[in-house]
């Protein structure tokens, strides 16, 4: 599994942008980029800068928000509003790993079908 700097280095070097022509892309310090691809940033970048990496570099911006240590604000919405159930429901998915893969396929599984051809 790649790290969310790995990741963001890999898909820079595989559209061939330098580092500071992808920082300029969007609109961030070169130097604070180089802290993201060494995976050595004191916090992980804001959503609309995850957004903007994943527009450029044609990654899944949510799992890129995901892998960056962030939540995507209508998740977040969603876990604010179900706030009593959750610690449940992550804290059984931690003790039983096949309950966990149950939900993760059942969950996949209804997105690949929603998904039109």
């Amino acid at each position: 599994m790649q790290t969310f700097g790995q990741l963001i280095r890999q898909a820079r070097k595989d559209k061939g942008y330098s580092q500071r022509e992808l920082a300029k892309l969007v609109e961030l310090d070169f130097t604070y980029l180089s802290k993201l691809e060494n995976d050595r940033a004191n916090y992980p970048p804001k959503e609309y800068v995850i957004q903007q990496l994943a527009h450029y570099l044609e990654l899944n911006k949510e799992e890129l928000i995901f892998l960056a240590g962030r939540i995507p604000q209508h998740d977040e919405d969603f876990i604010k509003q179900n706030y009593k159930t959750m610690p449940v429901l992550f804290r059984r998915m931690q003790e039983n790993p096949e309950f966990a893969q149950r939900i993760f396929k059942e969950a996949t599984q209804l997105e690949t079908e929603e998904k039109p051809e």
